[in-house]
């Protein structure tokens, strides 16, 4: 890490620190839902929003996607819309088969 000021060195630890306690925090949520007993649909809503969260926080700071350029960007979102269709495509083969009879 030659070249760097210390102070910049540690305003970067700094941010890591905070990250990990938002995902440990996040964590400790995550258990304190699971033992609220919510509707099974409101809670898998709950635990995907959570984990979106979680997922969010790795991806931008621990794998260094908040400072990318727009071509990272690009490629994500069409990651994203692929596995979406991948997502319905299985919804869509099912109704084919209800017009078959």
């Amino acid at each position: 890490m030659s070249g760097h000021d210390p102070a910049e060195v540690d305003r970067h630890v700094r941010v890591y620190i905070v990250v990990f306690a938002s995902l440990m925090a996040l964590t400790l949520i995550t258990v304190a839902v699971s033992y609220l007993h919510l509707p099974l649909p409101m809670a898998i809503a709950v635990a995907l929003l959570i984990a979106s969260v979680k997922g969010s926080l790795v991806a931008c700071y621990f794998m260094h996607l908040i400072s990318e350029k727009k071509l990272i960007y690009a490629v994500l979102g069409l990651t994203a819309v692929f596995f979406l269709a991948l997502l319905a495509l299985p919804v869509v083969t099912v109704h084919d088969g209800f017009w078959i009879h």
